[in-house]
């Protein structure tokens, strides 16, 4: 049997941070964006004095209606804002579905050549932040989305991207006065994680994460009832991959019903691995989402209840 330790997550390449006049790509690897609020998004990023520029088909809606257009632009798109020298950041416009779809479309090879870039996205993305981590040993933001409600009407939301862009020294603690312990405990380890679901859903497919062991595990979902969450969480048990996590850090359950419902599922489920969790500390898809990286060694703390980064989430 392969040792846990073969499998522990060591931290990854990270990108430089971005200056003043960067030229940042905005893509769209899921759902269809809409037209005002991907204008609205870009008008904060320009406030940042950043150059946004969008990928041909960011607009464009695939016949199914819930697709950003067809499997190959919405790669293609990534594909080359990736690998366009003049760009320093690939941002994601918006979640929904499709990720899963066009991963594997795309060059992973030329990518990793290409070198790291920042990379902004989350709920649907991070399957492709668990790319990024596998396929080409590069770290990731867990962050808010260009088209996204919260990041278009949060200044906290806002404050978090800008700081972590821009000053990541300044963000290295992590987590809002909502945070606090769920199980006791101090672990080490390094970020990694996102939609819980998406996590569960990459299970068995090329190249996925074997297992969480020794990692700092940050999760979060919308829309899964406390049943769905069960099975998802259940899932993760029974396949080992939970084996040997340092330490798990909880995000927002929006739309997954009653909060006391959730908090009981989570303990339930999570309680018993006998590490540190710590939950609501405000990444994910609820009224505030803070920027976690992934990729990055830190320490999870249950009774600070806070989340600190050996390094700079960029250089």
């Amino acid at each position: 049997m392969t040792p846990l330790s073969a499998f522990r997550p060591t931290p990854l390449t990270r990108p430089a941070r971005l200056r003043p006049g960067a030229r940042v790509a905005v893509v769209a690897p899921s759902g269809p964006v809409p037209a005002d609020r991907l204008d609205a998004g870009l008008d904060i990023l320009r406030g940042w004095d950043l150059d946004p520029v969008v990928a041909p088909h960011v607009l464009d809606v695939h016949p199914h209606g819930y697709l950003a257009g067809s499997d190959a632009d919405r790669a293609r798109d990534l594909q080359e804002a990736w690998c366009d020298p003049s760009v320093s950041a690939v941002f994601c416009a918006r979640g929904g579905y499709g990720v899963q779809r066009m991963v594997d479309l795309l060059d992973w090879t030329a990518i990793r050549a290409a070198g790291p870039k920042v990379f902004v996205g989350y709920s649907d993305i991070t399957a492709l932040h668990e790319a990024f981590a596998v396929r080409a040993g590069l770290a990731t933001l867990h962050g808010p989305m260009t088209a996204a409600l919260t990041f278009l009407k949060d200044p906290a939301t806002q404050e978090s991207l800008r700081a972590t862009l821009f000053a990541p020294e300044s963000v290295r603690t992590l987590g809002l006065d909502t945070a606090r312990g769920l199980v006791p405990g101090r672990a080490r380890g390094v970020t990694l994680g996102g939609c819980v679901s998406l996590l569960a859903a990459d299970l068995g497919t090329p190249y996925a994460r074997t297992s969480a062991a020794g990692g700092l595990l940050m999760i979060e979902d919308v829309g899964e009832e406390p049943y769905r969450l069960d099975r998802i969480l259940t899932q993760l048990l029974r396949s080992g991959w939970l084996d040997g996590v340092a330490g798990i850090g909880l995000g927002s359950w929006a739309g997954c019903g009653p909060y006391e419902d959730v908090h009981a599922l989570l303990l339930d489920r999570l309680g018993g691995l006998g590490v540190p969790v710590v939950e609501e500390l405000g990444f994910g898809h609820g009224d505030t989402a803070l920027t976690v990286p992934l990729g990055v060694p830190g320490v999870l703390d249950a009774e600070s209840a806070t989340l600190t980064l050996d390094v700079p989430a960029l250089t």
